[in-house]
């Protein structure tokens, strides 16, 4: 009987300290996953000013695209998802007490730079499929299938599309609008 006995309260002690443990850390994860945790940073907030009136927030689906879709991970590669959300949060405390300055210019060169396809195509997913434009759709194949030597990103086209230094956004005046295709 006594070997049954000190494992389980072992076990009833693990419980006790990993459940609030684990509560503090999803609830932490949680609340700072949200654009209005990422405007608190004075550093991030002409970049939530363009993407509040962006076309990832205003769009005729009504589907929102926020932060963390597309400067993170999906949240289903959990252990990756929790490096690079802590790993940007301490880069960027430190950035913000270390240096006092925030180089807006130089943190998008590098955030383009580093942007992987796969964080576009999380919502973009059939872009060989758009009526009347052969031209995008075209480009689009050579994103998806690229020769070797070729490959291109997504923002090396869409760069300024997604975030301006400006407070107003001013996609919808240079392009016609995609009529409700998703895009």
């Amino acid at each position: 009987m006594k070997k049954i006995i000190k494992p389980a309260i072992f076990v009833f002690i693990g419980i006790i300290i990993a459940f609030p443990v684990f509560s503090l850390t999803y609830y932490t994860m949680v609340r700072t996953s949200t654009p209005g945790f990422c405007a608190s940073c004075h550093e991030i907030q002409p970049a939530f000013n363009a993407w509040k009136t962006s076309t990832h927030v205003n769009n005729a689906q009504g589907f929102v695209a926020d932060c963390m879709d597309c400067h993170l991970p999906a949240p289903q590669d959990t252990i990756n998802f929790f490096y690079t959300k802590t790993a940007h949060g301490i880069k960027d405390v430190f950035v913000h007490f270390a240096y006092g300055t925030y180089d807006r210019e130089k943190s998008r060169d590098h955030t383009y730079e580093t942007f992987k396809n796969a964080q576009c195509q999380k919502c973009h997913r059939n872009i060989l499929n758009i009526p009347d434009k052969r031209g995008a759709m075209l480009a689009h194949r050579t994103v998806l299938y690229p020769k070797e030597g070729y490959e291109k990103k997504c923002v090396d086209c869409h760069r300024n599309l997604v975030h301006m230094d400006s407070e107003i956004y001013r996609y919808k005046e240079k392009q016609p609008p995609y009529r409700g295709l998703g895009i």
